[in-house]
């Protein structure tokens, strides 16, 4: 079968206006896009030579020393860091042959947000998170709402001084259910995360990992000891994509899905659609497919409308059709919990029961309008609602 009209019009004209030489303008951002899609990135595009350590900075976990130089075990990028260069993170340096994190308790954005907004739907609704995030990131998303600060190395953002202690305070003061991890990628601040949840549990705290998944499976065993549940970005289901639009390979974080779910970490997945970077029909399908086969039905897929930011201004907004025909793709595959993200008119974010077809938990916006989950079941039904309600 053929595509839509509609489909084939959008897509032709977005090729087009990139790459034909009749628009300049239009010639000139398929050039920009061709230049700034990201590759790999290598150590030395992130070689910055003036890191001094202080009351910000402690000793990595997971590296392994080579002499004078050192290779970090954090996250697939595996770098090897010759003295005094960083990882492709920003804030991870190599000091007299030993790995040292830069952002230790110097977190560069601090807010207390609703669990909705992580997004998790299925994780205590209506509770708030306190919510910390650092500079730096270990991919490179040309589509990042955050390159403020996860494109960054910390000597350029505007940070606090909050140690692991001050967070849980100030979460309890703050009446807060959880601790969230997030606004960059956390995995770049990991010790600081690793130390701060375990003083959270200790004070009836829980938390939430906000995260590419882009993380190696030793440190993600360590990590699933002490966090609760966790928000994954699968970005495409296309190595190609992966490396183009983000820098990083499709599979690590497929292993970090099927490992979350081997530790029965709660966890949700978005999945953000970029206009003719990852709005096909039939990939999306594929990762219906391996989500429903690998990981089950019951966790929830949020499909999320993309806005333009960063390196793709000159992209439109994710058409409103597309979204509905990949939720009904997804429910299709055999999905219980799929949502749509960033478009509040459509009204797809309620949890509808998968038994009797009733609201269970309805929402405008991030406020919980009605909560019909009791005992972790459908209140009309009795039908089991898959999360952590209580």
């Amino acid at each position: 079968m053929g595509k839509k009209r509609s489909e084939i019009t959008r897509r032709d004209f977005l090729k087009k206006a990139a790459l034909g030489a009749a628009a300049v303008a239009a010639g000139a951002y398929g050039l920009k896009r061709l230049l700034d899609a990201p590759r790999l990135p290598t150590v030395s595009d992130e070689s910055y030579k003036t890191a001094e350590l202080g009351p910000h900075s402690v000793e990595a976990s997971h590296y392994v020393s080579l002499g004078d130089n050192v290779r970090c075990g954090l996250c697939p990028n595996s770098c090897t860091l010759g003295l005094e260069q960083r990882g492709i993170c920003r804030a991870r340096v190599n000091k007299g042959g030993r790995l040292y994190s830069l952002v230790w308790g110097n977190p560069a954005a601090v807010h207390l947000d609703p669990v909705e907004k992580k997004p998790l739907f299925h994780f205590h609704p209506g509770s708030t998170a306190y919510s910390i995030g650092t500079a730096g990131c270990n991919l490179r998303c040309m589509n990042c709402q955050n390159w403020q600060i996860s494109q960054s190395p910390p000597e350029e953002t505007d940070n606090s001084d909050l140690m692991p202690d001050a967070v849980v305070a100030n979460a309890l003061r703050e009446g807060a259910k959880s601790i969230a991890y997030t606004y960059n990628e956390p995995t770049v601040f990991y010790e600081y995360m690793v130390a701060t949840s375990k003083l959270g549990r200790e004070r009836g705290l829980t938390n939430i990992w906000v995260s590419n998944g882009y993380i190696e499976d030793s440190p993600l065993e360590e990590l699933t000891q002490v966090i609760d549940a966790a928000h994954i970005d699968l970005k495409s289901f296309s190595d190609d994509t992966y490396m183009k639009l983000n820098a990083g390979k499709l599979q690590p974080v497929l292993e970090t899905l099927k490992h979350l779910k081997r530790k029965d970490v709660w966890f949700e997945v978005i999945h953000l659609v970029v206009p003719t970077w990852t709005d096909d029909l039939g990939m999306f399908k594929e990762m219906v497919g391996w989500l429903k086969s690998n990981i089950g039905p019951d966790y929830p897929l949020h499909i999320s409308r993309f806005f333009p930011q960063y390196k793709l201004t000159k992209l439109p907004p994710t058409p409103t059709d597309y979204l509905e025909s990949a939720r009904k793709a997804a429910m299709d595959g055999g999905l219980r919990y799929v949502y749509v993200g960033n478009v509040p008119e459509l009204g797809l974010e309620d949890t509808i029961c998968p038994k009797c077809g009733k609201v269970v938990v309805g929402r405008r916006g991030y406020t919980i309008a009605e909560n019909n989950v009791v005992g972790g079941a459908c209140r009309f039904c009795g039908e089991s609602i898959a999360g952590r309600w209580e």
